[in-house]
């Protein structure tokens, strides 16, 4: 890399440099991960180790949980993982409680890219009136966002006593998730003016109080194929169209793609219909705790855990070792 020839590709460069800082990162876990192996080699052949042993079993548990981590990280080498992503989330059938429902996957979804310390940002956001949200579009940006995120892509369903029935009566409500990689500038795409109908409305409100004083939300709808994309994120109308325009390129090229491509169809993601059929997992807050991966079979009772913070790791990594060669 030392090299002044290896600069002028930037583009190349830029590559290479990646993969160089993915590898060394995997190294550097791997060497840490064997001097840890060796610290509980030692304690287990200690005289006084018992199987019960505290400290050993945390240590276990805690290798256990980065070796799955590592194992994901190494599966993840498809052309689009290490791409940022973009994350839509729709609420299905179940009125009210879906939309809550909605609006908690949104805020799990938040919390574990904070885990990950990746960077979002809330692109598109439509309240669900009483409570939760109608739809949300947000951006992820950070190392295989897209990769672990296309895990979630499905429809997932919530169990429990609804707190908007007043006779407390137990509720199933269904939230569809969606997820694209960002492809950045997509050239094969031409998206003529009169296959668009370009709407501007007043920003529901993630930019501030200025944000909803004039019409400065977009929303543009392609015509022939009937997909329709919303930005409000940006104070200027015209970053909101540029934001808009973008991921409608993405939508359609995918779309595109799918009519003569099945992998094409995998990155768009889940196109059918929130309800009961095509659950990937489903989350029991009544009669009892417990979420169930339907694709990997992973249980847990950590319910708090998973939606309230974010703790979706063991879950994705279930998921995609599970189905590493369909992901793809």
């Amino acid at each position: 890399m030392s090299e002044s020839e290896f600069w002028q590709d930037q583009a190349n460069a830029q590559a290479l440099t990646l993969e160089f800082e993915k590898n060394k990162k995997i190294l550097d876990e791997l060497a840490d991960l064997d001097g840890q192996l060796s610290n509980l080699a030692n304690i287990m052949k200690d005289e006084d180790f018992a199987s019960t042993d505290e400290t050993a079993v945390l240590l276990l548990e805690d290798l256990q949980k980065r070796l799955d981590n590592l194992e994901t990280a190494t599966v993840l080498n498809g052309p689009y993982d290490r791409k940022n992503a973009y994350l839509f989330l729709h609420s299905g059938t179940g009125g009210v409680d879906a939309a809550d429902w909605t609006g908690m996957l949104l805020n799990m979804y938040l919390k574990y890219a904070a885990r990950r310390k990746w960077k979002t940002a809330i692109i598109d956001q439509t309240s669900g009136g009483e409570a939760g949200i109608k739809s949300a579009t947000i951006k992820v940006e950070g190392d295989l966002a897209y990769g672990l995120l296309k895990a979630e892509k499905g429809v997932h369903r919530l169990v429990r006593l609804s707190p908007f029935n007043a006779q407390n009566l137990r509720q199933t409500s269904f939230a569809l998730v969606e997820v694209i990689p960002d492809l950045g500038e997509i050239s094969e795409i031409d998206l003529p003016e009169k296959d668009l109908r370009i709407d501007v409305f007043r920003s529901s409100g993630h930019g501030g109080q200025s944000v909803n004083t004039t019409d400065s939300a977009v929303r543009i709808t392609h015509l022939p194929t009937k997909i329709s994309v919303s930005s409000q994120s940006e104070r200027s109308q015209t970053q909101n169209k540029e934001i808009a325009m973008k991921i409608l390129k993405h939508r359609v090229y995918l779309l595109e793609q799918q009519k003569h491509d099945e992998l094409s169809r995998q990155l768009k993601g889940s196109d059918q219909s929130g309800d009961f059929g095509h659950q990937i997992r489903s989350y029991v807050l009544h009669p009892y705790h417990q979420i169930k991966d339907h694709r990997s079979d992973f249980v847990t009772t950590q319910v708090k855990e998973v939606i309230e913070e974010g703790n979706l790791d063991e879950i994705i990594n279930s998921v995609i070792l599970q189905l590493k060669d369909k992901l793809r």
